[in-house]
Protein backbone atom coordinates (compact mmCIF):
# COMPACT_ATOMS: atom_id res chain seq x y z
CA UNK A 1 0.00 0.00 0.00
CA UNK A 2 3.25 2.34 0.61
CA UNK A 3 4.44 2.25 -2.48
CA UNK A 4 1.13 2.28 -4.77
CA UNK A 5 0.68 5.58 -2.87
CA UNK A 6 3.88 6.76 -3.03
CA UNK A 7 3.29 5.86 -7.11
CA UNK A 8 0.26 7.88 -7.23
CA UNK A 9 1.65 10.66 -5.20
CA UNK A 10 3.91 11.04 -7.97
CA UNK A 11 1.57 10.63 -10.49
CA UNK A 12 -0.13 13.67 -9.36
CA UNK A 13 2.83 15.51 -9.04
CA UNK A 14 3.69 15.09 -12.66
CA UNK A 15 0.21 15.61 -13.65
CA UNK A 16 0.44 19.09 -12.06
CA UNK A 17 3.66 20.09 -13.00
CA UNK A 18 2.84 19.49 -16.65
CA UNK A 19 -0.52 21.19 -16.41
CA UNK A 20 -4.54 19.63 -16.42
CA UNK A 21 -6.04 18.23 -19.49
CA UNK A 22 -8.17 21.28 -21.04
CA UNK A 23 -11.52 22.76 -19.56
CA UNK A 24 -14.48 21.40 -21.49
CA UNK A 25 -15.87 23.84 -23.87
CA UNK A 26 -18.84 25.62 -23.15
CA UNK A 27 -21.91 25.10 -25.27
CA UNK A 28 -22.40 26.66 -28.73
CA UNK A 29 -23.55 30.44 -28.51
CA UNK A 30 -24.31 30.88 -32.40
CA UNK A 31 -24.92 29.86 -35.58
CA UNK A 32 -21.72 28.38 -37.49
CA UNK A 33 -21.15 27.61 -40.93
CA UNK A 34 -18.18 26.02 -42.74
CA UNK A 35 -17.42 27.47 -45.85
CA UNK A 36 -15.62 26.45 -48.73
CA UNK A 37 -13.75 22.96 -47.30
CA UNK A 38 -14.14 19.56 -49.17
CA UNK A 39 -17.11 17.41 -47.05
CA UNK A 40 -16.45 13.36 -46.39
CA UNK A 41 -20.28 13.48 -45.14
CA UNK A 42 -19.25 9.50 -43.97
CA UNK A 43 -21.82 7.33 -45.93
CA UNK A 44 -18.78 7.32 -49.21
CA UNK A 45 -20.20 10.61 -50.59
CA UNK A 46 -17.82 13.45 -50.66
CA UNK A 47 -19.47 17.35 -51.55
CA UNK A 48 -16.56 19.98 -53.17
CA UNK A 49 -16.49 23.40 -52.07
CA UNK A 50 -19.30 22.96 -49.57
CA UNK A 51 -21.15 24.39 -46.79
CA UNK A 52 -22.09 23.13 -43.28
CA UNK A 53 -24.13 24.89 -40.97
CA UNK A 54 -24.94 23.82 -37.25
CA UNK A 55 -26.76 25.41 -34.44
CA UNK A 56 -27.84 24.87 -31.10
CA UNK A 57 -24.92 21.96 -30.93
CA UNK A 58 -27.19 19.95 -34.26
CA UNK A 59 -26.09 19.96 -38.47
CA UNK A 60 -28.98 22.40 -39.87
CA UNK A 61 -27.63 22.27 -43.74
CA UNK A 62 -25.48 20.89 -45.42
CA UNK A 63 -24.83 21.43 -49.17
CA UNK A 64 -22.54 23.00 -51.84
CA UNK A 65 -21.77 26.55 -51.68
CA UNK A 66 -24.46 28.83 -53.28
CA UNK A 67 -27.40 26.41 -52.52
CA UNK A 68 -27.04 26.26 -48.64
CA UNK A 69 -28.16 29.57 -46.48
CA UNK A 70 -25.47 30.98 -44.49
CA UNK A 71 -27.31 34.18 -43.66
CA UNK A 72 -27.29 35.17 -39.47
CA UNK A 73 -24.37 32.49 -39.41
CA UNK A 74 -20.66 33.36 -38.40
CA UNK A 75 -18.73 31.87 -40.80
CA UNK A 76 -15.50 29.93 -40.60
CA UNK A 77 -13.45 30.01 -43.84
CA UNK A 78 -12.11 26.39 -44.62
CA UNK A 79 -11.18 26.57 -48.08
CA UNK A 80 -8.46 23.93 -48.83
CA UNK A 81 -9.10 21.86 -46.13
CA UNK A 82 -11.27 18.61 -45.48
CA UNK A 83 -14.59 18.40 -43.29
CA UNK A 84 -15.06 15.37 -41.25
CA UNK A 85 -17.48 13.48 -39.12
CA UNK A 86 -15.79 12.70 -35.52
CA UNK A 87 -14.33 9.09 -35.70
CA UNK A 88 -15.40 6.69 -33.29
CA UNK A 89 -14.06 4.19 -31.64
CA UNK A 90 -15.29 1.08 -30.09
CA UNK A 91 -14.53 -1.24 -27.48
CA UNK A 92 -11.28 1.27 -25.68
CA UNK A 93 -10.69 1.23 -21.64
CA UNK A 94 -9.72 4.81 -22.60
CA UNK A 95 -10.81 6.93 -19.60
CA UNK A 96 -10.25 3.40 -17.23
CA UNK A 97 -6.47 2.62 -17.87
CA UNK A 98 -4.58 6.09 -17.53
CA UNK A 99 -0.97 4.25 -16.52
CA UNK A 100 -1.04 0.29 -16.89
CA UNK A 101 2.09 0.03 -14.78
CA UNK A 102 0.41 1.91 -11.80
CA UNK A 103 -2.59 -0.18 -10.61
CA UNK A 104 -4.10 2.55 -8.91
CA UNK A 105 -4.80 4.19 -12.50
CA UNK A 106 -6.44 0.97 -13.83
CA UNK A 107 -10.16 0.33 -13.27
CA UNK A 108 -10.52 -1.74 -16.31
CA UNK A 109 -10.99 -4.96 -15.11
CA UNK A 110 -13.35 -6.89 -12.43
CA UNK A 111 -12.41 -9.61 -9.83
CA UNK A 112 -14.23 -12.45 -10.83
CA UNK A 113 -15.14 -14.80 -13.99
CA UNK A 114 -18.55 -13.41 -14.74
CA UNK A 115 -19.70 -9.91 -14.09
CA UNK A 116 -22.47 -8.48 -16.65
CA UNK A 117 -23.59 -6.20 -13.49
CA UNK A 118 -20.40 -3.96 -14.09
CA UNK A 119 -20.96 -0.51 -15.14
CA UNK A 120 -17.80 0.88 -17.17
CA UNK A 121 -19.62 4.20 -17.24
CA UNK A 122 -19.35 4.83 -13.75
CA UNK A 123 -15.04 4.02 -13.70
CA UNK A 124 -14.80 6.77 -16.66
CA UNK A 125 -12.50 9.33 -15.73
CA UNK A 126 -12.96 12.71 -17.38
CA UNK A 127 -9.80 14.43 -16.30
CA UNK A 128 -7.86 11.97 -18.16
CA UNK A 129 -4.93 13.06 -20.27
CA UNK A 130 -5.11 10.40 -22.35
CA UNK A 131 -8.75 11.42 -23.72
CA UNK A 132 -6.97 14.71 -25.82
CA UNK A 133 -4.33 12.69 -27.53
CA UNK A 134 -7.47 11.03 -29.46
CA UNK A 135 -9.11 14.52 -29.84
CA UNK A 136 -5.85 15.58 -31.70
CA UNK A 137 -6.17 12.87 -34.74
CA UNK A 138 -10.28 12.97 -34.46
CA UNK A 139 -11.47 10.32 -32.26
CA UNK A 140 -14.29 12.61 -30.56
CA UNK A 141 -16.69 9.36 -29.37
CA UNK A 142 -15.58 6.64 -27.63
CA UNK A 143 -17.29 3.04 -26.79
CA UNK A 144 -15.57 2.36 -23.19
CA UNK A 145 -15.84 -1.43 -22.00
CA UNK A 146 -14.75 -3.32 -18.97
CA UNK A 147 -11.97 -5.85 -19.25
CA UNK A 148 -11.25 -9.83 -17.95
CA UNK A 149 -13.34 -12.79 -16.77
CA UNK A 150 -15.67 -14.31 -19.32
CA UNK A 151 -18.27 -12.18 -18.69
CA UNK A 152 -16.85 -9.00 -18.41
CA UNK A 153 -19.95 -6.46 -17.95
CA UNK A 154 -21.42 -3.37 -19.57
CA UNK A 155 -19.85 -0.94 -21.72
CA UNK A 156 -21.26 2.76 -22.45
CA UNK A 157 -20.74 5.14 -25.41
CA UNK A 158 -19.05 8.66 -24.36
CA UNK A 159 -18.33 12.29 -26.11
CA UNK A 160 -14.94 13.19 -25.07
CA UNK A 161 -15.30 16.67 -23.82
CA UNK A 162 -17.11 16.67 -20.73
CA UNK A 163 -17.37 17.41 -16.75
CA UNK A 164 -18.16 13.90 -15.57
CA UNK A 165 -19.29 10.48 -16.97
CA UNK A 166 -22.89 11.72 -16.90
CA UNK A 167 -22.23 14.68 -18.83
CA UNK A 168 -20.40 12.51 -21.00
CA UNK A 169 -22.71 9.59 -21.63
CA UNK A 170 -24.57 9.44 -25.12
CA UNK A 171 -25.65 5.60 -24.94
CA UNK A 172 -25.77 4.14 -21.69
CA UNK A 173 -25.35 0.63 -20.68
CA UNK A 174 -25.16 0.18 -24.57
CA UNK A 175 -24.03 -3.64 -24.82
CA UNK A 176 -22.58 -6.61 -22.54
CA UNK A 177 -19.36 -8.27 -23.61
CA UNK A 178 -18.55 -11.89 -23.60
CA UNK A 179 -14.91 -13.27 -23.82
CA UNK A 180 -16.36 -16.43 -25.87
CA UNK A 181 -15.04 -19.51 -24.01
CA UNK A 182 -12.59 -21.13 -26.65
CA UNK A 183 -12.52 -24.73 -26.64
CA UNK A 184 -8.82 -24.47 -27.68
CA UNK A 185 -6.13 -22.26 -26.22
CA UNK A 186 -2.88 -20.70 -27.92
CA UNK A 187 0.27 -21.95 -25.05
CA UNK A 188 3.56 -20.80 -25.58
CA UNK A 189 6.34 -23.34 -25.32
CA UNK A 190 9.60 -21.15 -24.33
CA UNK A 191 12.44 -24.07 -25.12
CA UNK A 192 11.52 -23.90 -28.33
CA UNK A 193 9.79 -20.17 -28.71
CA UNK A 194 6.61 -21.32 -30.56
CA UNK A 195 3.14 -21.62 -29.81
CA UNK A 196 0.53 -24.81 -29.96
CA UNK A 197 -3.33 -24.88 -29.75
CA UNK A 198 -4.14 -27.15 -26.34
CA UNK A 199 -7.38 -28.29 -25.12
CA UNK A 200 -8.74 -25.46 -23.10
CA UNK A 201 -9.88 -27.84 -19.91
CA UNK A 202 -12.04 -24.38 -18.08
CA UNK A 203 -14.42 -24.77 -21.81
CA UNK A 204 -16.76 -27.06 -19.92
CA UNK A 205 -17.48 -24.72 -16.65
CA UNK A 206 -16.73 -20.88 -18.67
CA UNK A 207 -19.57 -22.26 -20.86
CA UNK A 208 -22.30 -23.50 -18.57
CA UNK A 209 -21.56 -20.02 -16.69
CA UNK A 210 -22.64 -18.05 -20.01
CA UNK A 211 -25.56 -20.60 -20.14
CA UNK A 212 -26.57 -20.54 -16.45
CA UNK A 213 -26.86 -16.64 -16.50
CA UNK A 214 -28.73 -15.81 -19.63
CA UNK A 215 -30.81 -18.95 -18.61
CA UNK A 216 -31.56 -17.52 -15.28
CA UNK A 217 -32.04 -13.96 -16.65
CA UNK A 218 -34.37 -15.57 -19.43
CA UNK A 219 -36.46 -17.10 -16.40
CA UNK A 220 -36.39 -14.09 -14.05
CA UNK A 221 -37.39 -11.56 -17.09
CA UNK A 222 -40.98 -10.66 -15.84
CA UNK A 223 -40.26 -11.20 -12.38
CA UNK A 224 -40.98 -8.33 -9.67
CA UNK A 225 -38.39 -8.22 -6.71
CA UNK A 226 -38.11 -5.57 -4.08
CA UNK A 227 -34.27 -6.31 -4.40
CA UNK A 228 -33.35 -7.26 -7.90
CA UNK A 229 -30.73 -9.42 -8.82
CA UNK A 230 -28.49 -6.58 -10.51
CA UNK A 231 -26.32 -9.81 -12.50
CA UNK A 232 -29.71 -11.16 -13.85
CA UNK A 233 -30.60 -7.38 -14.52
CA UNK A 234 -27.87 -6.52 -16.81
CA UNK A 235 -28.04 -10.29 -18.72
CA UNK A 236 -32.26 -9.39 -19.02
CA UNK A 237 -31.36 -5.62 -21.01
CA UNK A 238 -29.98 -7.81 -24.05
CA UNK A 239 -32.45 -10.24 -23.56
CA UNK A 240 -35.00 -7.39 -24.10
CA UNK A 241 -33.13 -5.67 -26.73
CA UNK A 242 -31.76 -2.71 -24.67
CA UNK A 243 -28.41 -3.32 -24.98
CA UNK A 244 -26.34 -5.22 -27.47
CA UNK A 245 -23.87 -8.24 -27.08
CA UNK A 246 -20.94 -7.99 -27.69
CA UNK A 247 -18.51 -11.16 -28.52
CA UNK A 248 -15.02 -11.29 -28.51
CA UNK A 249 -13.45 -14.57 -30.05
CA UNK A 250 -10.96 -14.90 -32.93
CA UNK A 251 -12.19 -18.61 -33.81
CA UNK A 252 -14.36 -19.18 -36.43
CA UNK A 253 -16.29 -22.03 -35.04
CA UNK A 254 -16.71 -20.25 -31.60
CA UNK A 255 -17.72 -17.33 -33.76
CA UNK A 256 -20.82 -19.88 -35.08
CA UNK A 257 -21.42 -21.26 -31.66
CA UNK A 258 -21.72 -18.00 -30.35
CA UNK A 259 -24.27 -16.97 -32.35
CA UNK A 260 -26.10 -19.79 -32.57
CA UNK A 261 -26.29 -19.54 -28.66
CA UNK A 262 -27.43 -15.49 -28.78
CA UNK A 263 -30.25 -17.14 -31.40
CA UNK A 264 -31.29 -19.48 -29.07
CA UNK A 265 -32.34 -16.96 -26.49
CA UNK A 266 -33.82 -14.83 -29.11
CA UNK A 267 -30.89 -12.22 -28.69
CA UNK A 268 -31.53 -9.64 -31.32
CA UNK A 269 -28.37 -7.54 -31.58
CA UNK A 270 -25.35 -9.69 -31.36
CA UNK A 271 -21.91 -8.02 -32.64
CA UNK A 272 -18.67 -10.19 -33.54
CA UNK A 273 -14.88 -9.00 -32.44
CA UNK A 274 -11.72 -10.56 -33.69
CA UNK A 275 -8.99 -10.63 -36.38
CA UNK A 276 -7.99 -13.39 -38.91
CA UNK A 277 -10.74 -15.40 -37.84
CA UNK A 278 -13.22 -13.67 -38.90
CA UNK A 279 -12.39 -14.61 -42.79
CA UNK A 280 -13.10 -17.83 -42.27
CA UNK A 281 -16.29 -16.99 -40.39
CA UNK A 282 -17.06 -14.49 -43.25
CA UNK A 283 -19.83 -16.43 -44.82
CA UNK A 284 -21.98 -17.58 -41.73
CA UNK A 285 -21.65 -14.23 -40.75
CA UNK A 286 -23.30 -12.59 -43.27
CA UNK A 287 -25.84 -15.08 -43.54
CA UNK A 288 -26.50 -14.86 -40.02
CA UNK A 289 -26.67 -10.77 -40.54
CA UNK A 290 -24.44 -10.20 -37.65
CA UNK A 291 -21.77 -6.93 -37.93
CA UNK A 292 -18.09 -7.38 -37.03
CA UNK A 293 -15.66 -5.13 -35.68
CA UNK A 294 -11.99 -5.62 -36.83
CA UNK A 295 -9.39 -5.26 -33.94
CA UNK A 296 -7.10 -2.97 -35.68
CA UNK A 297 -5.33 -3.50 -39.25
CA UNK A 298 -1.62 -3.43 -36.87
CA UNK A 299 -0.73 -6.97 -35.88
CA UNK A 300 1.19 -9.62 -37.41
CA UNK A 301 -0.42 -11.85 -39.66
CA UNK A 302 -1.08 -15.34 -37.35
CA UNK A 303 0.28 -18.38 -39.23
CA UNK A 304 3.49 -18.58 -41.50
CA UNK A 305 1.31 -19.61 -45.07
CA UNK A 306 -0.23 -16.23 -44.16
CA UNK A 307 0.17 -13.42 -46.41
CA UNK A 308 2.10 -10.76 -45.19
CA UNK A 309 -0.16 -7.85 -45.74
CA UNK A 310 -3.18 -10.02 -44.37
CA UNK A 311 -4.30 -7.75 -41.62
CA UNK A 312 -4.25 -4.42 -44.23
CA UNK A 313 -6.84 -6.38 -46.11
CA UNK A 314 -8.76 -7.65 -43.86
CA UNK A 315 -11.33 -5.03 -43.71
CA UNK A 316 -11.90 -5.11 -47.71
CA UNK A 317 -11.83 -9.26 -47.86
CA UNK A 318 -14.87 -8.69 -45.34
CA UNK A 319 -16.41 -6.15 -47.06
CA UNK A 320 -16.24 -8.34 -50.14
CA UNK A 321 -18.02 -11.23 -48.27
CA UNK A 322 -21.15 -8.71 -47.56
CA UNK A 323 -20.21 -7.94 -43.75
CA UNK A 324 -20.82 -4.96 -42.33
CA UNK A 325 -17.43 -3.98 -40.91
CA UNK A 326 -16.38 -1.41 -38.31
CA UNK A 327 -12.89 -0.74 -36.95
CA UNK A 328 -11.05 -0.62 -34.00
CA UNK A 329 -7.89 -0.22 -32.41
CA UNK A 330 -7.04 -2.56 -29.44
CA UNK A 331 -5.02 -2.47 -26.56
CA UNK A 332 -3.29 0.26 -24.48
CA UNK A 333 -5.56 3.26 -24.69
CA UNK A 334 -2.57 5.58 -25.55
CA UNK A 335 -2.20 3.74 -28.58
CA UNK A 336 -5.83 4.15 -29.45
CA UNK A 337 -5.49 7.30 -31.10
CA UNK A 338 -3.85 5.48 -34.20
CA UNK A 339 -7.44 4.47 -35.39
CA UNK A 340 -7.76 7.14 -38.03
CA UNK A 341 -4.22 5.48 -39.10
CA UNK A 342 -5.23 2.25 -38.75
CA UNK A 343 -8.42 2.59 -41.16
CA UNK A 344 -5.87 4.23 -43.54
CA UNK A 345 -3.56 1.07 -43.51
CA UNK A 346 -6.29 -0.54 -45.57
CA UNK A 347 -7.50 2.05 -47.78
CA UNK A 348 -3.83 1.81 -48.80
CA UNK A 349 -4.45 -1.98 -49.48
CA UNK A 350 -7.54 -2.76 -51.57
CA UNK A 351 -10.29 -0.15 -49.96
CA UNK A 352 -11.76 2.58 -51.36
CA UNK A 353 -10.77 5.73 -49.53
CA UNK A 354 -14.39 6.59 -48.40
CA UNK A 355 -15.34 2.84 -47.87
CA UNK A 356 -12.34 3.29 -45.21
CA UNK A 357 -13.79 5.97 -43.21
CA UNK A 358 -17.12 4.91 -43.22
CA UNK A 359 -16.02 2.09 -41.08
CA UNK A 360 -15.11 4.24 -38.33
CA UNK A 361 -17.72 6.60 -38.69
CA UNK A 362 -21.37 5.22 -40.26
CA UNK A 363 -20.21 1.90 -39.32
CA UNK A 364 -19.42 2.26 -36.37
CA UNK A 365 -21.98 4.19 -35.45
CA UNK A 366 -24.62 1.95 -36.69
CA UNK A 367 -23.05 -1.09 -35.31
CA UNK A 368 -22.88 0.98 -31.53
CA UNK A 369 -26.73 1.57 -32.33
CA UNK A 370 -26.25 5.62 -32.58
CA UNK A 371 -26.29 6.04 -36.20
CA UNK A 372 -29.33 8.41 -35.86
CA UNK A 373 -26.92 10.71 -34.20
CA UNK A 374 -23.64 9.97 -35.27
CA UNK A 375 -21.34 8.94 -38.02
CA UNK A 376 -22.17 11.34 -40.87
CA UNK A 377 -22.56 14.74 -41.49
CA UNK A 378 -26.49 14.97 -42.29
CA UNK A 379 -29.50 17.55 -41.19
CA UNK A 380 -30.45 16.72 -37.72
CA UNK A 381 -27.50 14.82 -36.66
CA UNK A 382 -25.10 16.25 -33.35
CA UNK A 383 -22.41 18.71 -34.62
CA UNK A 384 -19.46 16.60 -33.82
CA UNK A 385 -16.84 17.20 -36.36
CA UNK A 386 -13.64 18.34 -36.95
CA UNK A 387 -11.53 20.11 -39.55
CA UNK A 388 -7.93 18.72 -41.32
CA UNK A 389 -5.79 20.86 -43.41
CA UNK A 390 -5.50 17.25 -45.01
CA UNK A 391 -5.92 13.61 -45.48
CA UNK A 392 -7.41 12.60 -42.02
CA UNK A 393 -6.50 8.85 -42.70
CA UNK A 394 -2.75 9.81 -43.24
CA UNK A 395 -0.31 10.68 -40.37
CA UNK A 396 0.92 13.30 -43.05
CA UNK A 397 -2.33 14.81 -43.26
CA UNK A 398 -4.18 14.41 -40.31
CA UNK A 399 -3.97 17.88 -39.06
CA UNK A 400 -6.84 19.56 -36.86
CA UNK A 401 -7.53 22.93 -37.02
CA UNK A 402 -10.78 23.04 -35.63
CA UNK A 403 -12.67 20.41 -33.75
CA UNK A 404 -16.49 20.33 -32.31
CA UNK A 405 -18.41 18.58 -29.96
CA UNK A 406 -22.55 19.16 -30.57
CA UNK A 407 -21.04 22.31 -31.73
CA UNK A 408 -19.15 22.69 -28.93
CA UNK A 409 -15.54 24.54 -30.04
CA UNK A 410 -12.90 22.33 -28.78
CA UNK A 411 -9.65 23.32 -27.53
CA UNK A 412 -6.42 21.48 -29.40
CA UNK A 413 -4.03 22.55 -27.13
CA UNK A 414 -2.62 20.70 -24.29
CA UNK A 415 0.74 19.19 -22.83
CA UNK A 416 1.34 17.62 -26.10
CA UNK A 417 1.46 20.92 -28.18
CA UNK A 418 3.02 22.72 -25.20
CA UNK A 419 5.50 20.62 -24.77
CA UNK A 420 6.45 20.52 -28.67
CA UNK A 421 5.82 24.23 -28.66
CA UNK A 422 8.44 24.46 -25.97
CA UNK A 423 11.05 22.42 -27.35
CA UNK A 424 10.76 23.75 -31.02
CA UNK A 425 11.38 27.09 -29.40
CA UNK A 426 14.37 25.72 -28.03
CA UNK A 427 15.60 24.41 -30.44
CA UNK A 428 15.19 26.89 -33.24
CA UNK A 429 17.68 28.98 -31.38
CA UNK A 430 21.28 28.96 -31.63
CA UNK A 431 22.70 26.53 -28.97
CA UNK A 432 26.05 27.75 -27.64
CA UNK A 433 29.12 25.37 -27.97
CA UNK A 434 31.06 24.50 -25.52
Amino acid sequence: MVRSSLYLTALLMLSSAWGLPPEPAPAQQEALALVGGTLHVGDGSVIENAVLTFDQGKITAVGRQGVVATVGHELIDVTGQHVYPGFILPDSSLGLSEVESVADTVDATEIGEVNPNVRALVAYNTDSELIPTLRFNGVLTAQVSPRGGTVSGLSSVVQLDAWNFEDAALAVDDGLFINWPAKKRRQFNFATFSATRVDNEAYDKQLAQVTALFEDASADLNAAADEPNLKLAAAARVLRGQSRLYIKTNVSQDMVLAVQFARRFEIEHVVILGRDGLLHGAEFLAQEKVPVIVLGTHWSPPFERSGVDLPFRLPALLLERGLKVGLTYPGSPMNTRNLAFAAGTAAAHGMDREAALRMITLSNAEILGVDDELGSLETGKRATLFVSSGDALDMRGNRLSLAFIDGRRLTLDAMQQQLYERYKRRYSQSVPTR
